[in-house]
């Protein structure tokens, strides 16, 4: 949406406006906007396969092989599984003081398409594991950093991946700008459809594109997978095993009756009308799931319901930790580290999956997340993508985080940190280069500790 979409705000709105914009540049002071593209690994305590390691405490152990093999992949996959050293090493980094709900981990790969309980396709953040009220500054960071690393994973020139960290950032600022010429309801129901993404392609074939992924993504639901990811066993659905990436644990006796009991726990953080829609579901069977690049090694699992024998529900619950960012910004408000999540998810997304909710296991006092486990889901693919659609896609990801960041925060205090000029894209146009170079350094360091057999790696 552009700002003509909206009624002209009223006077009083522009004032308030205006003096949380020179409220916000006043922050320059403290923390230059320059300064932001300065960062240098620390001389002391950085040993980052040991960070690596300590990140591990609690993980499922025989897992952990495959989370190795899959940071191997290259620097990018590096990144996308070290949350939890970016944020060891943002730390040191400037700040301008003002907080919004973070995600903690917005890299390139944890945006996409994905269904609204209206059954529409937008396009947001979607992955929430990290989510914790924190400096705006992180996320993008984060999302500057992945554009480089995946720039120049596709070995586009090095001008070419200064200029897209750009182009991002510059999209931040003007959605920033729009953002906060909003009223906070418009701001609320401010969503990126899938059309809009189609529409704003800028050849035929990209339009073209888009609207085939737009439709790969409508086909993504519960009914297609049962018939991908299940088989029939002695009369009854069951999740078919491909270990060691899916598959059945041991059952001890009484397995059915916690999975049930856990469920239980999980409806009541449901609403009232999907507490009633769930129990029309019963659970037919449960498998483990290995997922993601950061999350190997952590629990997750895949429940399908199904109701009246024939019509499918799946839903994923995955274990819930204390956020990478919490040792520098303070221990969550919430007892339960899944509602952490459900609550940082709903408050981020401009509509968010109607099966959210958390649980705690009894027996083990681990705290999950559920949603379902495909709902119209779609993401790029980094290893093919060309320099035109990373630009664009670059800019619907920095898009969507301004939206984020101004649901939960003051838009137009970050505006004014922000400015009018380049000042702060040239500056994270620094940082990401740093960054980009640490991250190839750290990236070899793992293969380092993998051939050393300091580290296994499943490749």
């Amino acid at each position: 949406m552009k700002p003509s979409d909206y009624a002209t705000p009223p006077a009083a709105h522009n004032a308030a406006n205006a003096a949380r914009i020179a409220a916000g540049r006043l922050l320059r002071q403290r923390a230059p906007r320059s300064a932001h593209g300065r960062w240098r690994a620390a001389a002391k305590g950085r040993d980052v396969v040991a960070l690596l390691e300590e990140s591990n405490t609690g993980r499922i152990a025989e897992l952990l092989p495959i989370r190795y093999g899959r940071m191997l992949a290259s620097p990018f996959a590096f990144l996308r599984g070290a949350a939890g050293v970016m944020a060891f090493d943002l730390a040191a980094t400037p700040v301008s003081g003002l907080r919004v709900q973070a995600g903690g981990d917005c890299h390139l790969m944890n945006f996409g398409e994905f269904g609204t309980p209206e059954r529409n396709l937008i396009f947001d953040i979607n992955d929430f594991d990290e989510t914790l009220a924190g400096p705006w500054e992180w996320d993008i960071k984060r999302l500057a950093a992945s554009v480089m690393v995946a720039a120049r994973s596709r070995h586009f020139p090095e001008r070419n991946c200064q200029e897209l960290v750009h182009a991002t950032v510059a999209a931040y600022r003007d959605k920033m700008a729009e953002f906060a010429h909003m009223s906070p309801l418009q701001r609320w129901y401010a969503r990126i459809n899938a059309q809009d993404l189609v529409e704003l392609g800028r050849t035929s074939d990209i339009r073209r594109e888009r609207a085939s992924q737009a439709a790969q993504a409508r086909a993504q639901t519960n009914e297609r997978l049962l018939h991908k990811s299940t088989v029939v066993v002695a009369g009854r659905r069951r999740i078919q095993d491909n270990p060691p990436l899916v598959y059945h644990p041991t059952r001890a006796p009484g397995f059915d009756n916690e999975m049930r009991a856990f469920f239980q726990h999980y409806r009541h953080s449901l609403q009232n009308d999907r507490r009633l829609l769930l129990d029309q579901y019963e659970l037919v069977d449960v498998a483990m799931k290995v997922v993601g690049v950061g999350s190997v090694g952590t629990r997750c699992a895949v429940a399908l319901f199904m109701a009246d024998g024939c019509d499918p529900l799946f839903l994923q619950f995955k274990e819930a930790r204390a956020s990478v960012l919490e040792p520098y910004h303070g221990k969550s408000p919430y007892e339960q580290a899944g509602q952490r999540i459900v609550e940082g998810q709903r408050l981020m997304q401009s509509s968010s999956d109607i099966f959210l909710g958390w649980a705690r296991d009894a027996d083990s006092g681990i705290d999950y997340y559920i949603r379902q486990l495909r709902d119209m889901k779609s993401s790029i693919d980094i290893a093919s993508i060309e320099l035109p659609e990373l630009i664009d896609y670059a800019g619907f990801c920095a898009w969507a985080l301004a939206r984020a960041h101004a649901k939960s925060g003051h838009p137009a205090s970050i505006l004014g940190y922000l400015g009018q000029n380049d000042g702060f894209e040239r500056a994270l146009g620094n940082f990401a280069r740093a960054y980009a170079d640490q991250t190839e350094a750290d990236h070899a360091a793992l293969k380092r500790a993998v051939a050393s057999g300091r580290l296994a790696a499943a490749i």
